[in-house]
């Protein structure tokens, strides 16, 4: 039998108004990949937190190795050897990639911290994961998804006994994520339990063979064999029922109609080169590809937060030239669902009213310059309804919902505008089964109703779900496009072998 590593017993934590954690349980042993699931809410981040010295628990017991401990920090928590990946990145933005992968422990010589040193434990760190990058580029410069692997070349810096990994594969490709399991099964084969908490229940199977599911803030099941439970066993204990999916409504695309948006030959000050795409009434178009393609800074190049250096940019069939995301919005119509909910989607510090309505305001407001309570309540009240955000009320701070929620919230401001044209990118990371189902409706029928999207996501089985032409990107160049036939195995195989050979694909 493998050796319990950390365990906890009835764990309580409670906040103002929330019974996060009721009674948790939890068992890791070593050796193992652990899966923990549970729908938005259901306290697994909470109970990640007691298990790394954020939080203190208010009831419960926590051991390690056997013997009662209670961690006072993170810090006392990776000395120990507990380790973690959050779902919000943890990095210091003016640090290079390897000061953020050594942080913890930096390597010191005569009681001074040895910068140089630092690079060959950073470099290798990124080697096992399979990651090519600078280890002196700014931690600023980097995308999301590249971000996202320094925190795990982070924790695996640590050599930690027990790591927690909180929605690792979010922001990574296909190929990027089966690089990350095989270092998962070889920490595991060195005797570590690595914790992985996904919402892509394909994931889950495909690298855990224990599981623990939260539901309400209570274990209702606890460190069982992963093997002995189904897909649909599992999503209904999430949810507290059998899991069903409602059929779309029918969507059909005039292939006729004139573009909402239209690039020609469009080349940026980023190193895009030759990008040609279209976006009509009521389609919803794919951009997929690697890190590194050049998705979301092309859609950010369109937007004005780069600059075009060549190539036309076609609103409506005019030509066009767009200087700032607030342009795009009041002039064009064209609303932006940011990746990074937390920092540029919702502001956190305000209550869900102002976030939902700051598009607005200046269509709201009267000859004086002040925008009446009422309707601005009405406007944002109307969305939450629409939308099935929950919210004690519109004096909720964006910051205190769950990450579900807030992309809600942050699709409900662009939608407050009568928005003509919608950018999403990565519209479901780190959402759960029942909130993605319910936004890949919601984005169906925003397109049923003849609003064009344009949709950027590195989940392929999103992408095929719901993208009518999905546009393939490597190296900031459209390598192809396919017509979506919503095959996932066929459509699933033209979209990789477009990627890594570069075959040619009609649409």
């Amino acid at each position: 039998m493998s050796a319990v590593l950390l365990e906890c017993h009835g764990l309580v934590k409670v906040f103002p108004g929330v019974r996060a954690l009721d009674g948790v349980g939890l068992r890791l042993t070593a050796g193992s990949v652990h899966a923990l699931l549970g729908e938005n809410g259901a306290g697994k981040s909470t109970l990640i937190k007691v298990l790394t010295g954020v939080h203190a628990p208010d009831r419960g017991t926590l051991t390690w190795c056997g013997e009662p401990v209670g961690f006072r920090s993170p810090l006392e928590a990776a000395r120990t050897g507990v380790g973690v990946v959050h779902q919000e990145r943890n990095l210091i933005p003016g640090f290079s990639v390897a000061e953020n992968i050594t942080l913890q422990k930096p390597p010191a010589r005569r009681g001074l911290v040895d910068r140089a040193a630092m690079t060959e434990p950073a470099v290798a760190c990124l080697t096992e994961l399979g990651v090519d990058l600078d280890p002196d580029r700014p931690v600023h410069e980097l995308s999301v998804a590249q971000q996202q692997l320094v925190e795990i070349a982070k924790a695996l810096y640590t050599e930690s006994r027990v790591l927690l990994l909180d929605e690792p594969t979010a922001s990574l490709s296909p190929e990027e994520t089966e690089r990350l399991f095989g270092v998962v099964r070889r920490l595991a084969e060195r005797g570590a339990c690595v914790v992985f908490v996904s919402h892509k229940l394909e994931e889950v199977f495909a690298v855990c063979d224990t599981v623990t599911v939260l539901r309400d803030g209570r274990s209702v099941l606890e460190s069982a064999p992963l093997a002995e439970h189904t897909h649909d066993d599992v999503v209904g204990l999430m949810v507290g029922r059998a899991h069903t999916a409602a059929a779309m409504r029918p969507r059909t695309v005039d292939g006729s109609a004139e573009p909402v948006l239209e690039l020609a030959a469009v080349a940026t000050a980023g190193g895009h080169r030759d990008i040609s795409l279209a976006v009509r009434p009521g389609e919803i178009v794919g951009l997929y590809g690697l890190v590194g393609a050049g998705r979301s800074e092309l859609v950010k190049a369109v937007l004005g937060l780069d600059r075009i250096t060549g190539g036309e940019v076609r609103v409506h069939g005019r030509p066009v030239r767009i200087a700032s995301p607030r342009q795009a919005l009041h002039e064009f119509g064209i609303g932006y669902v940011t990746e990074n909910r937390k920092e540029e989607g919702v502001f956190l510090e305000q209550p869900v009213l102002r976030n939902i309505t700051v598009t607005v305001w200046r269509r709201l407001a009267g000859a004086l310059g002040f925008v009446p309570a009422g309707q601005e309540r009405a406007v944002a009240q109307d969305l939450v309804d629409r939308l099935g955000i929950r919210i004690s009320g519109l004096g909720q701070n964006a910051g205190e919902l769950s990450g579900g929620n807030q992309q809600k919230v942050s699709l409900a401001k662009w939608l407050a505008a009568d928005t003509r044209l919608l950018v999403v990118d990565e519209p479901t990371v780190g959402v759960d089964v029942r909130t993605k189902r319910a936004f890949h409706e919601l984005l169906w029928d925003l397109a049923h109703d003849g609003l064009p999207i344009l949709l950027i996501s590195s989940d392929l089985a999103e992408m095929v779900t719901l993208a009518d032409r999905i546009v393939v990107m490597t190296d900031h160049r459209v390598r192809g496009e396919v017509r979506n036939d919503r095959d996932y195995d066929r459509m699933s195989g033209r979209i990789i072998r477009l990627i890594h050979d570069g075959d040619a694909v009609r649409p």
